[in-house]
């Protein structure tokens, strides 16, 4: 049974970093995307950034140049480093993963940037 299991939320002051984790475990052939995404109270999920196992990426308008996406295929991880973190970046952080052409969730890891 694949799986995904998140880890690195926490409570930060605005303009503090965080990396979250996302690790994938179970069998399987390959993982071709993968992705965060982020949802706000009251808001839709979002797309935060993606990268495809060539190692291209894509990022959200609102956290360029400030949050950088990478994964390690040896560990099936993906990684997402967050640096000047804005109150505006509070959400639950969900990792998405494409695995063998199925679509696999985390259950999601809280962020909250708050003084």
């Amino acid at each position: 049974q694949v799986q995904l299991v998140e880890s690195g939320g926490d409570l930060v002051q605005p303009g503090g970093s965080l990396r979250l984790s996302c690790a994938a475990s179970g069998l399987f052939n390959g993982i071709y995307f993968m992705g965060w995404y982020r949802q706000a109270p009251g808001k839709q999920r979002e797309l935060v950034a993606s990268i495809f196992r060539g190692s291209s990426t894509n990022y959200a308008d609102s956290v360029k140049g400030r949050f950088t996406i990478s994964r390690d295929n040896a560990k099936n991880t993906v990684y997402l480093q967050m640096n000047s973190l804005k109150p505006e970046d509070t959400a639950v952080y969900y990792c998405k993963a494409n695995i063998d052409l199925i679509a696999y969730w985390g259950q999601g890891t809280q962020v909250t940037v708050s003084s």
